[in-house]
């Protein structure tokens, strides 16, 4: 039996297709990207981890160290 998983490395349209965005969206995300046989290429890992830090709907954005000093947090 075949397995199935997305690469390591992709490019812009794998991976734009791969955080659901349009690869003009990608590109202004400012995301690394690595170069591999001179191309230019994203890592799986810096997408996931882009993914990882979005928020969840509804949730309250956390305070930043600023925000504590001037009492902004709660």
């Amino acid at each position: 039996m075949a397995e199935h998983f997305p690469p390591r490395l992709m490019p812009a349209p794998v991976a734009a297709r791969y955080i659901g965005v349009s690869e003009t969206k990608l590109r202004g995300l400012g995301l690394p990207r690595k170069e591999l046989g001179g191309k230019r290429v994203y890592d799986r890992v810096d997408l996931d981890a882009y993914a990882d830090r979005l928020p969840y709907e509804g949730a309250q954005p956390e305070a930043d160290e600023c925000d504590k000093l001037f009492g902004v947090a709660s």
